[in-house]
């Protein structure tokens, strides 16, 4: 699971360099939530993805694969629900 977590937080600091505005609202302003929501996917995914295991057990789970999915999934909802 490490270089998918790894591609996935490329392709979101990538995409979200070259298209800042995915990070935006409906209105146009900055939806806060969903940009959280990516950003700690983006951070699980490079944590993991560069094969970093946290001490500490709290950490090891919020930069896990599976909470770079998680958060993946929970920015999905908050986009399109």
């Amino acid at each position: 699971m490490r270089p998918l977590s790894l591609m996935v937080a490329l392709v979101i600091m990538i995409g979200g360099s070259v298209y800042p505005f995915m990070f935006a609202g409906q209105q146009g302003g900055v939806d806060h939530a969903f940009a959280s929501a990516v950003f700690w996917a983006m951070s699980a995914g490079l944590v993991n993805g560069v094969g970093f295991t946290p001490k500490f057990v709290l950490w090891r789970w919020l930069f896990s694969g599976w909470a770079c999915l998680g958060a993946l999934v929970l920015a999905a909802w908050l986009r399109w629900a």
